[in-house]
């Protein structure tokens, strides 16, 4: 019988602010990746940082924000008022500590539970922060928290404002880089908010006028829209709205202080419930809610006093009101559309009368499909009772209560053998499989029917939960996995034509990944290392002395399960798939999945060109 585990005083112990923040990161910036994905912590690291300087444009101090991200360094400079320069220890190193506190300063900000730059500062090896106000300066230098140098200046001719430097902790967050594409977006969407606002990163300019206008116009081409969009803007709220001719799904941008909430909450909810009340109310008819939201392409943003967001990383609203005595979110939302909405709808009936043409149209298409979607169901339900398909993970995209929610990945596999090793290895609380069997069909230019009727589709759509819209995607990660081969390739391209036809959205939002995995095993008696490409398979070869055994593998089905686990676990590479901003979704699959043209052959042969030019300097 063992001895019973003594439980005494020592047994307690109390975590200093870093300490805490260092061992449980995931509770203040979801979570870590490698810089594949647009919520991994690297990015957060950056958010955090830029949204004091945004804060500081609110309240009026400061129109430009410098962005430098020069390999691992991040530098985000402000023109702001600068912190106090007593306090710029304090700020960043003292948990409950900010300006924000103060609500006279701050009255609608994102951050105000003075967090956010100490979970910068804990996961830097390198934090620097230099504050300048009156002509004088002071700064700090952290590593891991740790303060490591402190300076005063007393005259100086530098701009008033702020500047943080840091580099992300290389023992947290493991082989990361950023991807220019994310910070890009993260900008945009901070520019977009901000009318006025300059921020300049790596010397390119971001600057909006329009706001959310020009968040859609950029999210959608104007040869997709159905109709101009639709502007509306009040004291705490603006509002976009437009459809889109070539997608199917709803698609939503909801932001609350600035904060782009990618998993919505009440404000999403209400905006959503407030277009189908006005639609209905304007025509005087009882449309169903999801043939009024079919294919819409919309965007909101609400300005609320002290919001309470369901996780650190806000990105869900919890708040049911306004705050002070301002009326609740709902009610402030559902009257804003409806009066404004209804305005727009009586000016311009050449609008309103496409909306209606939309409606009808979904709903005979919603009839049509009535039948066949039963038996889809019906079929989609027996088998998840007995789903040879999916082996489903433990935790999903939506319990955002639970820490590990965005590590939610479904893998997309071809045949038994692939899926077997990944099934093996796979971590269950996390990660989910889902097994093909053989090549999906080429959907370019099908209707939803399909969908229905193919089993495969039905049933994939049926694992991600995504039949009427994204509010319930149940993995935060879709990676195709499938061999590096010609028919692995084909197979991957089928797929994506399947969600650009049918769930764009899921591509635009940042869900969609290619997995990578090893081309070669290059090992002696004492190493083993997996290379990607052949660059690192002769790097491995001289790093390993005598003559290491090189295997090169042709399929997943022929990687173990044992091996499997260190291509899926923290070292996954992931390949995000991303849509060219310049080509609308129609006009890019017509030419690639659509009938052979001469002018895809001509593509073709000049890329061939270019792979037979990198061949030859090898």
């Amino acid at each position: 019988m063992t001895e019973e585990t003594k439980y005494t005083e020592d047994n307690i112990r109390s975590l200093d602010w870093k300490e805490h923040i260092r061992m449980r990161p995931g509770m203040y910036i979801g979570k870590l990746g490698d810089g594949s994905s647009a919520d991994d912590g690297i990015y957060i690291l950056l958010k955090e940082v830029l949204d004091n300087s945004i804060d500081e444009y609110v309240m009026g101090a400061g129109k430009t924000i410098d962005v430098s991200i020069q390999g691992q360094k991040v530098i985000v400079r402000d023109y702001g008022r600068g912190i106090p320069l007593g306090k710029v220890v304090d700020v960043v190193s003292k948990m409950n500590t900010g300006g924000k506190y103060d609500s006279k300063a701050f009255k609608k900000s994102v951050g105000l539970n003075g967090v956010g730059t100490k979970a910068v500062n804990a996961l830097s090896g390198y934090f620097r922060v230099e504050s300048t106000r009156d002509n004088k300066s002071a700064s700090a230098e952290f590593e891991q928290g740790e303060l490591k140098d402190e300076n005063f200046l007393e005259e100086t001719s530098r701009r008033k404002g702020t500047k943080v430097s840091f580099v992300p902790d290389e023992t947290i967050f493991k082989n990361y880089k950023y991807r220019s594409e994310y910070v890009e977006k993260m900008l945009k969407n901070y520019v977009y908010l901000n009318p006025g606002l300059t921020i300049i990163f790596n010397g390119e300019k971001f600057y909006s006028e329009d706001g959310l206008k020009d968040l859609l116009s950029e999210s959608i081409p104007e040869e997709d829209r159905l109709f101009p969009i639709i502007h509306l803007k009040g004291e705490d709220i603006e509002v976009a709205i437009t459809y889109s001719k070539a997608q199917y799904s709803e698609e939503y941008h909801s932001f609350v202080n600035g904060q782009h909430t990618v998993q919505g909450g009440t404000h999403h909810a209400a905006f959503r419930e407030s277009i189908v009340k006005t639609v209905r109310e304007f025509f005087g008819k009882n449309y169903e809610a999801s043939d009024i939201r079919k294919s819409i392409v919309s965007a909101i943003s609400i300005k609320v006093m002290e919001p309470v967001f369901e996780s650190q990383t806000k990105t869900k609203l919890g708040s049911t009101d306004m705050g002070g005595k301002l009326p609740t979110v709902r009610t402030y939302i559902l009257d804003f559309v409806k009066r404004q909405l209804d305005n727009y709808l009586h000016r311009n009936p050449e609008t309103a009368e496409k909306i209606q043409r939309k409606i009808l149209q979904a709903e005979k298409e919603r009839k049509d499909l009535s039948g066949i979607r039963k038996l889809a169901k019906e079929r989609a339900k027996k088998a998840s009772l007995h789903n040879k398909k999916l082996r489903d993970c433990r935790i999903h995209l939506g319990d955002v209560k639970k820490e590990r929610n965005l590590e939610s990945t479904l893998f997309i596999t071809e045949g038994d053998s692939a899926s077997g090793s990944i099934t093996k290895s796979r971590d269950v609380n996390t990660q989910a499989v889902f097994s093909l069997k053989g090549k999906p069909l080429n959907s370019y230019g099908l209707t939803k029917k399909i969908v229905y009727e193919n089993e495969e589709f039905n049933l994939l759509q049926s694992a991600l939960n995504i039949e009427d819209s994204m509010e319930e995607l149940r993995y935060n990660n879709i990676v195709i996995a499938t061999d590096a081969d010609v028919d692995g390739m084909h197979i991957r391209l089928l797929l994506i034509t399947f969600f650009l036809q049918f769930f764009p959205e899921l591509i635009k939002e940042g869900h969609l990944y290619i997995l990578q995995t090893p081309l070669f095993r290059v090992r002696n008696k004492k190493e083993t290392i997996y290379c990607y490409s052949e660059t690192e398979k002769r790097e491995a070869i001289q790093k390993l002395t005598g003559k290491p055994e090189i295997t090169r593998f042709k399929g997943l089905g022929e990687i173990s399960p044992d091996e499997f686990k260190y291509f899926i676990g923290e070292n996954i590479r992931l390949d995000p798939v991303m849509l060219d901003k310049e080509t609308g979704i129609e006009e890019m699959l017509s030419f690639y999945m659509g009938k052979n043209t001469s002018d895809r052959q001509e593509f073709i042969i000049e890329n061939l060109k270019v792979e037979l030019d990198i061949l030859e300097e090898k």
